[in-house]
């Protein structure tokens, strides 16, 4: 890890850079595997699930009995927590529905927005490192209340061509029943573009690796709209004399074991507590599993001393994380003055894993500093917004001749002439 202390701005700014990735080579290689997708299909995924996966498959989509067996494989424990999880996730998703309402501009002139489901979605489930299955209800469970008519759902295969247990009862809690052993940039193509077995998707969600990040951009240039622009997960956490030094190595080796482009960041006003976390961290990172991940993880992470909270906001809005932790006094005061992040964790006992599996707020969020002007998946994300206008006899007596007047000035007759007809009244 890099520790710093007191870095001035010009330091600052380097220290809290993301880890540079060559982008040109990485999408020139998505790029071919999406020319093939696009180009041969189903024989394609195929030709990529035997070369990446190791596993030659007949089918790709999962059939009701191997639903049925994944319930059984499942402890009721694990099924209970998967219930729990996703029960919290629609109470707080189900809360942000917007009630339609009809809004007279002047006398006459009534207009109103609708939110409508996106007829056909597809959901990324990596299943590389580890089985996201939590992603599945973070993705699924708004989609559904959304009102999305399909909801298609691709994730890599082990290596006998099988699912994790948990993704498939996770999908069926979500209301998930179109389910593909897809995984990678393919899975991206195949929902982009279509297949003879995968459906054309209208829009794309989930998180993945490099690769799969790279494919949702590209396809999102052809014309196949994303959640959001994601790269490798991130967390910031500030903490002060209030926190718990455990409580934060914990929250920082959380993030770290995720991938090893993974970054983890910290800040802090006082001297005592940089030191007691770098232990915390130490000593926690020797107890784990996934080593060789964390410690490739922590290479790039940063540890930084500041001078005081105003240094420390400054930070947090320029480095704009994807999940921020304020383990510190008056942290919902300091909260109020963030505007760059994906999700905020406060106090001693809100740990970002509570945001991840079961809190109710979605995990999916804007990382590498899109959280500067994009927001994490919402009920919002599976919408599109459709207005509407009635106008009267009177309220285009009202409006029309500032119309009039309008169109004329950008002349455009046409436009005016469509107004000005209605002012007369229909021919005798």
């Amino acid at each position: 890890m890099r520790i710093s202390k007191y870095p001035d701005n010009q330091q600052l700014a380097q220290l809290l850079q993301r880890p540079a990735i060559d982008q040109e080579d990485l999408s020139a290689t998505v790029a071919q595997v999406l020319r093939s997708v696009k180009n041969s299909g189903d024989e394609a995924l195929r030709g990529f699930a035997a070369r990446f996966d190791g596993v030659e498959l007949d089918q790709f989509e999962v059939t009701a009995e191997e639903l049925a067996t994944a319930e059984r494989l499942l402890t009721d424990g694990l099924k209970a927590a998967i219930r729990l999880a996703a029960k919290n996730i629609e109470t707080f998703h189900a809360a942000q529905r917007e009630p339609v309402r009809q809004i007279e501009t002047i006398p006459g002139v009534v207009c109103w927005r609708k939110s409508v489901g996106i007829e056909r979605v597809g959901l990324y489930i990596p299943g590389g490192t580890a089985p996201l299955f939590s992603t599945v209800l973070m993705l699924g469970i708004p989609a559904q209340l959304a009102g999305c008519q399909e909801i298609v759902m691709c994730t890599p295969p082990a290596k006998d061509g099988s699912v994790h247990p948990a993704i498939l009862f996770a999908a069926q809690t979500a209301g998930i029943n179109r389910i593909f052993k897809v995984g990678g940039a393919q899975a991206i193509g195949a929902m982009a573009y279509g297949t003879e077995t995968i459906p054309q998707v209208y829009k794309i969600f989930g998180p993945g690796n490099r690769y799969v990040t790279a494919a949702k951009l590209l396809v999102q240039q052809s014309g196949t709209p994303i959640d959001m622009p994601a790269g490798p997960s991130e967390v910031l956490v500030f903490a002060d004399e209030t926190c718990v030094p455990a409580f934060v190595a914990a929250d920082l080796l959380s993030q770290a074991e995720h991938d090893v482009d993974s970054q983890v960041v910290f800040l802090t006003t006082s001297e005592t507590i940089l030191e007691k976390v770098i232990d915390e961290v130490e000593k926690q990172v020797a107890t784990l599993p996934r080593q060789q991940m964390l410690q490739a993880a922590l290479d790039h992470s940063v540890f930084l001393l500041l001078e005081n909270q105003q240094v420390v906001l400054k930070a947090i809005n320029f480095y704009a994380p994807e999940h921020l932790i304020l383990a510190c006094e008056n942290a919902e005061a300091l909260a109020e003055k963030v505007v760059n992040a994906g999700s905020v964790f406060l106090g001693n006992y809100t740990p970002e894993a509570a945001g991840d599996y079961a809190s109710g707020t979605n995990h999916t969020l804007p990382t590498s500093g899109f959280a500067r002007s994009y927001s994490g998946v919402s009920l919002d994300s599976f919408v599109k917004k459709i207005t509407f206008q009635r106008i009267s006899r009177e309220g285009m007596a009202g409006i029309g001749p500032s119309i009039v007047e309008l169109a004329r000035a950008e002349e455009l007759e046409a436009h005016a002439r469509a107004v000005a007809v209605r002012l007369v009244g229909p021919p005798r």
